[in-house]
């Protein structure tokens, strides 16, 4: 996302993050306040830091993950359970307007650095909860890697071709729970602008891959059909994904019967295929696509 910036003016300036964040959601959320202008102090663990600084060293010794999601803030390493430090930390919570936090299940409550805890004390503070399951239930206290996020939500049997599951080539379950911490931010802070006071915005990764997996859901309970894995192709239309040609391979995406009009007439050289019963509109394409 780019935002226009007239006179030098970003949207989030004079907006102050205190992030206790690791590995990929919450940074993610946090860079995205940075890139709009918001200051990020971003806190992390004295000796080692935020983990994903040792995913690789691509980037010139560094971790492509820790340089593509920390770009525009400032770092500060505190021991969070000594004393000295937690009076830092209330230091820049006094100043701050957003505290974002991916501890592990728990942590922040234990040190005091939940909603509850902190709204009496500081009442315009937003603060951002991001986990994998949330405060309660079975799964509260379990890994939330970005892979098992994946599978727990259904995304890994949606993706690969028909013999193999897969993982998106992207930590999918990750970036979507940092844009809907993003996006809860943004919703808080015009929210603070109504009525002055902070509130706590909670996001889990498994119910952001959820909602990301409705149309699948709605899909599959409508049509009485389960989902399968399609590759690159498309479950709901056609012409769409990878097709041999004597020239190598090309990849369509034909979204609509206009398209589809000028895919005949102009790439395929036969106008009437467009009115062929058997493809004259997309649920017809479908049903005689070839296995």
């Amino acid at each position: 996302m780019t935002a226009s910036t007239p006179n030098g003016i970003r949207p989030l300036d004079g907006i102050r993050v205190v992030s206790l964040e690791h590995a990929v959601a919450a940074p993610f959320a946090s860079r995205q306040l940075a890139d709009l202008g918001a200051r990020v102090i971003k806190i992390e663990r004295p000796g080692v830091g935020d983990f994903a600084r040792g995913y690789d060293e691509s980037v010139h010794g560094q971790s492509s993950y820790f340089v593509w999601l920390n770009r525009g803030k400032e770092s500060l390493t505190l021991d969070l359970k000594d004393p000295e430090a937690q009076a830092i930390l209330h230091k820049l919570l006094a100043d701050a307007d957003v505290l974002v936090q991916n501890l592990a299940p728990g942590a922040a409550a234990r040190m005091g650095l939940d909603f509850d805890t902190l709204h009496p004390r500081y009442e315009t503070l937003i603060v951002c909860d991001i986990s994998g399951y949330g405060d309660a239930g079975p799964y509260r206290d379990k890994k939330a890697y970005d892979l098992l996020i994946q599978a727990a939500a259904g995304l890994v049997n949606l993706t690969g071709g028909p013999n193999e599951p897969s993982r998106a080539g992207v930590s999918i379950a990750d970036i979507s729970a940092g844009m809907y911490a993003y996006s809860g931010i943004l919703s808080a802070l015009l929210q603070r602008g109504r009525t002055g006071k902070g509130l706590r915005v909670q996001v889990t990764m498994l119910e952001t891959m959820a909602e990301w997996m409705n149309q699948v859901l709605y899909l599959g309970h409508y049509s009485g059909k389960p989902p399968v894995r399609v590759g690159a192709s498309h479950p709901t239309i056609a012409p769409y994904g990878v097709h041999r040609t004597g020239n190598g391979s090309v990849i369509f995406s034909v979204q609509n019967e206009r398209e589809f009009a000028n895919f005949c007439e102009i790439v395929l050289g036969n106008a009437a295929l467009a009115s062929d019963e058997r493809f004259s509109n997309n649920t017809a394409r479908v049903r005689n696509a070839p296995n």
